[in-house]
C-alpha cells in the first residue's frame, strides 16, 4: 500500500486520486496514519461485507435467543426493565 504524508495529499492531489483508483493509500501525518483513501467500488465492497457480517451476526444472535427459551414478551419485557 502507497503511503502520502498530509502534505503530499495536499500538493499531489490528482496523483493520489489517480493512485487510489488502482489500490489504497495510506495517508499520514507526523508519521501516524491518519486515514486510509479507497476507490469507490471498494468502499461500496467493504460497506456490503459488513453489512452482510452484521445480518449473519444478528441472525445467528437471534437463533441462539430462540434456542435458549427467549420469547418475544420476554425481550419486550427486558427491553423496557427500567431498573
Amino acid at each position: 500500500m502507497q503511503t502520502f504524508t498530509a502534505n503530499e495529499a495536499k500538493t499531489r492531489f490528482g496523483e493520489l486520486i489517480d493512485r487510489v483508483q488502482r489500490e489504497p493509500v495510506r495517508v499520514t501525518r507526523r508519521n501516524r496514519v491518519v486515514g486510509v483513501m479507497v476507490s469507490p467500488d471498494d468502499y461500496a465492497a467493504m460497506r456490503a461485507f459488513y453489512a452482510d457480517r452484521l445480518a449473519h451476526t444478528l441472525q445467528d444472535t437471534a437463533r441462539a435467543a430462540e434456542a435458549s427459551g427467549l420469547t418475544d414478551a420476554e425481550l419486550r419485557r427486558l427491553l423496557a426493565d427500567e431498573s
